[in-house]
């Protein structure tokens, strides 16, 4: 998770006492505004659970006003606070941090626990309402979904809910996939009306695709975003083949569908908005996509942006070292935003003991950064023999509490958190809930184990670094790039 607090507020509270909020961005988004000693008492509940040895270092107490100078350098140590348990594999798994910043969000939004419905979308536009509670957590409305439309419980966790934003030109930009320790209901509501839930599939390697297309409610859901992908110009597609899908698609031949379509260039791979690489030159307009265990970079030509069939470069994440987001501040000569906010760079092995440095300027490059995490934690999963891991798979702890803005306290507890009631032995007893004859083609209204650990410790490096480079006002959190054990183990025969 990249976490920052690039911002505070000056609050007053009902007694009339002033009081600072830090702003606290999750994956370049806002997600909540919390006050100091709400984050003081999460560290001590998470002191008293894995002991103050795991704990990054966390800013003292005051007991005098703080000085702007002050104020200023506790928020650049809370922001290193969150930002070092986001890279910490199992404290930011954790249900205290998890249900703390879900009960955040909530204080923040000011939005009561209540019955509402919420429309939950596949990629063609087709809609799917159900019933939440409007403080439910992702993997809670997700399972409902799925149990609205049958969907077996072994292959829930295959697919997943993403924020999508519609644009005006008729295409669609995949936003960022909602996490756990946020509501869908509140996280979509705070965007506006551009932005939609969509069901996409959850999974980076098409072998996967194997199992799902014998059931044919995951059929349904896998035929529906290959169409739409294809006729968005996502994979790389003959005008032969295109026909051949066409007449495929009219005559209602989705499996046959799916083993063409599987044979195409990019197929699985997430497109990405056109941006701007340092590769193959600096400057190089280009457009990304991620899939299948890689990163792909194509030049664009011409004013229509196709990609080019030559330049560019595939990137396979196993022989990435290390990664970083770069957040710019760029107010331009006249106080103007110009440029995307954000930067992903890799460095990778580009031959025998030769290692490069790619830049990818881009408003998504966070998202990429989570694809790219995305894909080693499928990789590990994968050596160990499991096949999806789910929210509800937890170990039970011991109650906690989350302190509000008033210092109140709420009680919560591992039960408050877990999957949703009945769902697994409602599905795997036969229930069908919803329609199995629900038609999912048609658009409605528009609208882990030790290895893992040390992996993910080691392999992703999302901390803020300098970027001072031809910016006028640039603000920066630097951490060098850590190594990565699954590129110590790449051989000569693998270059």
């Amino acid at each position: 998770m990249h976490f920052s607090i690039p911002e505070t507020q000056d609050f007053t509270d009902d007694s009339g006492s002033s009081y600072t909020g830090y702003h606290i961005y999750i994956n370049g988004k806002f997600h909540c505004t919390v006050r100091y000693r709400q984050l003081h008492n999460l560290n001590e509940q998470l002191k008293k659970e894995y002991g103050a040895a795991a704990l990054p270092y966390f800013p003292p107490k005051k007991f005098l006003p703080l000085s702007a100078n002050q104020l200023e350098e506790r928020r650049s140590l809370l922001e290193k606070f969150i930002q070092k348990v986001g890279q910490h594999p199992e404290l930011v798994s954790s249900e205290i941090v998890n249900s703390f910043l879900l009960s955040a969000q909530v204080e923040t939004s000011s939005e009561k626990n209540q019955e509402c419905p919420l429309d939950v979308f596949l990629m063609n536009g087709y809609q799917i309402t159900i019933t939440v509670q409007s403080t439910e957590r992702s993997h809670q409305v997700l399972e409902k979904v799925c149990r609205q439309i049958a969907l077996p419980d072994p292959y829930v966790y295959y697919f997943y809910l993403f924020l999508v934003k519609d644009e005006d030109n008729g295409n669609f930009t995949i936003v960022r996939k909602l996490q756990d320790f946020e509501s869908p209901f509140i996280s979509q509501r705070s965007l506006g009306g551009a932005h939609k839930i969509v069901l996409r599939k959850n999974y980076w390697d098409p072998a996967y695709d194997i199992e799902l297309v014998t059931d044919r409610v995951a059929l349904n859901l896998l035929y529906v975003q290959a169409v739409t992908e294809v006729e968005c110009g996502w994979m790389v597609c003959s005008e032969d083949m295109r026909q051949r899908l066409a007449s495929l698609q009219a005559k209602g031949s989705k499996r046959e569908y799916m083993e063409n379509v599987r044979a195409l260039k990019y197929y699985g791979y997430m497109q990405f908005t056109p941006c701007v690489a340092d590769y193959p030159f600096p400057g190089a307009p280009v457009l990304v996509s991620i899939g299948n265990y890689e990163l792909s970079i194509r030049l664009q030509t011409g004013s229509c942006q196709s990609p080019s069939s030559s330049g560019g470069g595939v990137f396979k994440v196993t022989r990435m070292r290390c990664w970083r987001i770069t957040t710019l501040h760029d107010n331009g000569e006249n106080g103007n935003k110009s440029g995307p906010d954000f930067e992903l760079s890799f460095e990778y092995l580009v031959a025998k003991d030769k290692l490069m440095w790619i830049t990818i300027s881009s408003e998504q490059a966070i998202l990429m950064s989570i694809c790219l995490q995305s894909m080693v934690d499928e990789l590990l999963l994968k050596k160990n023999g499991i096949k999806r891991k789910m929210p509800g798979e937890l170990t039970p702890k011991p109650n906690w509490s989350y302190m509000k803005r008033d210092g109140s306290s709420q009680v919560l507890s591992s039960s408050q958190s877990s999957s949703s009631d009945g769902f697994s032995s409602s599905l795997s007893s036969g229930s069908q809930s919803g329609s199995n004859n629900v038609d999912m083609l048609s658009p409605t209204k528009p609208e882990a184990s030790s290895s893992m650990k040390r992996l993910s410790e080691k392999f992703t490096n999302v901390n803020l670094k300098s970027a001072s480079k031809n910016y006028t006002s640039a603000i920066s959190h630097h951490t060098a790039p850590v190594e990565n054990d699954a590129f110590d183990g790449i051989g000569d025969d693998d270059l």
